[in-house]
């Protein structure tokens, strides 16, 4: 009895959540002396789940899978999960995995957890550590089915390598009709991920215009950072809806999230409230995001960001 983990991938490459899920997964199998089966869809360098605790990999290969249906997904992981005689499944946070997992616990008879932050404190009752009201407050939940669906919050456990080794298998799941055609997809190739990033950078209406925008993206390629922005600036067309974070749009949970120009809507802060350092900068002391920030400079973010970008080029140059 295995823990099945699906791990998420994109052109054929892992993300980041997908290792994390499995470092996860591991924890909760030395806890019960089991062993830790991960589901790999249409991706490369499947061997390498080995290193953070996976000891199989179900690889499907399979063209009907090549966009994201959370229908036909969700068929694939429940076979798996069956013919595994796993009881617990384990998926990220992304957007994905949220319309993926209900679907998963329908098939699977399961009870569903989300937002779960922390291996489980106890397996019998199965005990785990979620945030809730939009990341205000933990609860401690018992999960009482006999199969159980674990939502990991993204960047919550982290990466933990183990050094092992997985074999690999194909399977060859039967797949319904998804009803839905895909066209064409557009991809973004040259920026960092919001959902993988570790660092994000974002700005709001206090760039006043979208002219402005070079100093966020300066700064955010210093920091190795993904690019974002508030819902007025989307809906402004400054920056794609692709950028939009807050409740309302993409969720981050980033170790570092830089806020520039943003005031702070309470939909925006439920959005991102899940990041472990929030930094704002703001000319309004009265704003906000004061508030719920950790760290917070008061000035003109056309003076201050490029003093702060002079001084990390610095900073790396004298310790590269």
């Amino acid at each position: 009895m295995s823990i099945l983990v699906y791990t998420e991938s994109e052109n054929g490459k892992f993300k980041k959540g997908a290792l994390e899920v499995v470092s996860y997964a591991k924890a909760i199998a030395d806890q019960m002396g089991t062993s830790v089966t991960a589901v790999a869809i249409n991706a490369d360098n499947i061997e390498s789940l080995g290193n953070y605790g996976a000891s199989k990999v179900l690889s499907i290969k399979n063209d009907a899978l090549n966009n994201f249906n959370a229908k036909t997904y969700a068929a694939a992981i429940v076979q798996a999960a069956k013919q595994e005689g796993s009881k617990i499944a384990v998926v990220s946070s992304s957007a994905d995995s949220k319309y993926l997992a209900p679907l998963l616990a329908v098939g699977l008879d399961a009870g569903y957890v989300s937002n779960v932050v922390e291996a489980p404190s106890r397996i019998s009752p199965f005990t785990v550590k979620r945030s809730v009201f939009t990341n205000k407050a933990f609860a401690n939940t018992e999960i009482n089915t006999d199969v159980k669906v674990v939502g990991l919050s993204n960047n919550s456990f982290g990466l933990v390598e183990s050094g092992g080794n997985a074999s690999v298998e194909d399977f060859s799941p039967s797949l319904p009709d998804s009803g839905v055609s895909v066209e064409s997809v557009d991809r973004a190739t040259d920026k960092v991920s919001i959902a993988d990033a570790e660092v994000v950078v974002s700005g709001g209406r206090g760039l006043k215009g979208p002219e402005n925008w070079g100093m966020i993206e300066e700064l955010a390629e210093v920091l190795g950072a993904a690019t974002a922005c508030s819902k007025p600036v989307s809906d402004l067309g400054w920056r794609p809806h692709s950028e939009h974070v807050g409740q309302t749009g993409k969720p981050v949970a980033s170790n570092l999230y830089i806020a520039i120009g943003i005031s702070g809507a309470i939909q925006h802060l439920a959005g991102i409230n899940s990041s472990k350092v929030k930094v704002v900068i703001n000319t309004d002391p009265e704003a906000p995001f004061f508030k719920a920030a950790e760290y917070g400079v008061v000035g003109d973010a056309f003076e201050v960001v490029p003093k702060l970008i002079e001084k990390l080029k610095a900073f790396k140059a004298a310790n590269a």
